[in-house]
């Protein structure tokens, strides 16, 4: 019983390891703190053991506990403003090109009719 305990406690140690890296991966880059992802990757590589135990306790960011909600929030990043319109394509901004110098040509075509309209007028 006594010489299966290193493999089982290996086993557990290798799971634990895989287990980590598979949350770094998918964690994106706000829900990391204190180092980069790849940090964590090389640290829970090099030492898996306490590299999974910092991992999981200094280093992921637990957005479901409600105690840990504050520290969350502060580490987000500021969502970005939305008054800025959307991006329009090419082709829509073309369109609109087109739509204003046709009006512009329409404003001007009315102003010299009107003017000579006016002219006319007084003649």
């Amino acid at each position: 019983m006594l010489t299966s305990m290193p493999i089982v406690f290996s086993l557990i140690v290798v799971g634990a390891m895989i287990f980590a890296l598979v949350d770094i991966i998918r964690r994106e880059e706000w829900q990391v703190r204190n180092l980069p992802k790849t940090m964590w990757i090389i640290i829970v590589v090099l030492l898996p053991l306490i590299g999974t135990v910092l991992w999981f306790t200094l280093g992921r960011v637990y957005a479901d506990h409600p105690h840990r909600q504050r520290e969350t929030r502060s580490a987000m990043p500021a969502p970005a403003p939305t008054t800025r319109p959307q991006q329009r394509s090419t082709e829509q901004q073309l369109a609109d090109l087109e739509r204003e110098i046709e009006e512009d040509r329409l404003r001007a075509e009315r102003d010299r009719r009107r003017r000579e309209q006016a002219g006319s007028a007084e003649g």
